[in-house]
This record gives C-alpha cells, structure tokens and sequence, in this order.
C-alpha cells in the first residue's frame, strides 16, 4: 500500500506509538485524523503536522470506549478527509492485575483494548466492501503472542485483539480488505513509564527486562514498511518471534520459563 494520498485514522494518536504512527503516515503522503479522549494531544499533534503540510491532519476528541464512539469519530473523519483508506485502532489500556481486579476494570480493558476494535470494523466494512479495498491495523502486543505476567486483563484483551484481527484477515482478506497486527514489547510510552509507579504491579519490570525498550518513531517506521508489503504481522521486536516459536513448540517449557522469570521479577 503507498499511503501517499491515503485517508489514515490513528486512535491513541496524542502519545506514544500513535503519535509515532501519525507522524510517521504523515510523511509518507497520508491525510491523518489524529483520535484521542486527550483532545488538546490530539489537537497539539494534528497542528503539528499541519505546519509542516497545510491542511492534512485533524485533531479529534474520540471516546473509542463504545459503540457509538466509534461511529463519531469514523463519521467525523469521513467529513474531513473523506472515505478512510486505514483504519489504525492504537488506543489501549494497561490496566489491572490479578482475579481481584474490579469489574469496572475488566470491562474497561475488553471496551478499549478488544470491542473498539470490533465496534470500528462493523461500521468501516459495509463502505470498504463496497469499493473492494481496505485497511485496518489493530495495536496488540507482545502479549497477544505470549502472555503477561503481572496482569491477567492486559494478557487476555491483547490475545482477543490479536484474534480479532485474525478473524478479519480470513473472514474478509479475499474481498480487498487488508489487516495487519502490530505486537511489539517494551515501548518507551506513558503506559511503560507509568508501570514503574508504586504499586503498579511486575508487568513493566518483565517488559524491561525481556528485551531492548523501542522509541515510538522506530516502531512506526517498522509498522510503515509492513503495511507497504500488506502482511499481517507487525513485530518490531524479532526476540518475540523466537519467544513465540518456543511456545509453540514446547508449551509446557515455555509455561515453566514463565513461571521462573516471574519468581525472579518478585523476588521469590
């Protein structure tokens, strides 16, 4: 795909890898819709990008937490830019632990990190069908190929995320619509920087020490060459295929090695 020209909604777009991703689009010639609950984020980013190429971005304010949220901001974007060529559905949360972890949590990370996902493609399909071309990227992570020690609803939403995508690729991918999935591990964003807090839990600590911590702008430049090549999975760290390739091959190994490195991020 050459974006050139191209329609991109990036949500989760004020920060971190979706601020990445918008700018990295940008420079390939894309239109950008930058979505975010953080509105002035959104906002800062898109007039960032408007200085550089006039009138091709828009910073939005988009609750991705519904249904209807969805709706808005594609119907939002479509008044700007037009039909959308890509769809990146970025936004995500790091949120909760163990069995203990509230409902209210629960069905947070499920709305931003799987349903939004969902709730976005059920009304981007009908138009993009109709033409026979589409794309939709979703964010997963690392931990939608292997799992997450330390937090149980980020482990679970992230395998649904990758899942999904999955589904989409072969339910649809013989009628023009394109997807790929980006799994990438220790990041340097708010939501890693925001798991050294107290009490936040292992999750960050593992994520370090598995590997080297990417900026942002690498991981975008990495996600830009694969949906030039349209291929479906996007993982900038090559450490993870071989973690991945581990598991699927000895499955019981791999849980042990899990549970041995979880003891030594706890110390037990």
């Amino acid at each position: 795909m050459d974006l050139s020209g191209k329609h991109a909604v990036i949500t989760g777009g004020a920060n971190g890898i979706g601020r990445g991703l918008a700018q990295r689009f940008h420079r390939a010639g894309a239109n950008v819709v930058v979505a975010d609950l953080d509105s002035d984020g959104a906002r800062r980013v898109a007039a960032e990008l408007n200085h550089q190429r006039p009138d091709s971005a828009c910073g939005v304010r988009a609750d991705i937490g519904s249904e209807q949220g969805n709706v808005d901001l594609i119907r939002a974007a479509e008044a700007t830019f037009g039909t959308v060529d890509l769809f990146f559905a970025n936004a995500g949360v790091g949120i909760g632990t163990d069995l203990e972890t509230t409902e209210d949590a629960w069905n947070l990370a499920f709305d931003i990190n799987v349903h939004a996902h969902r709730w976005a493609a059920k009304h981007l399909l009908p138009t993009w069908l109709s033409r026979g071309e589409g794309y939709f990227c979703s964010t997963a992570s690392a931990a939608g190929l292997l799992s997450q020690i330390g937090s149980a609803p980020y482990s679970m939403t992230k395998h649904a995320a990758v899942a999904f995508a999955e589904w989409l690729s072969l339910t649809y991918g013989s009628r023009g619509i394109r997807v790929s999935c980006l799994c990438p591990q220790g990041v340097n964003t708010n939501m890693l920087n925001q798991g050294d807090a107290p009490g936040a839990g292992p999750a960050s600590s593992v994520v370090r020490s598995a590997g080297a911590v990417l900026e942002p702008a690498e991981v975008a430049d990495i996600t830009l060459a694969v949906i030039e090549a349209e291929t479906f999975l996007i993982a900038p760290h090559p450490e993870v295929l071989t973690y991945w390739g581990r598991k699927v091959a000895d499955y019981d190994r791999w849980l042990a090695g899990m549970r041995k490195l979880q003891a030594r991020i706890l110390g037990e």
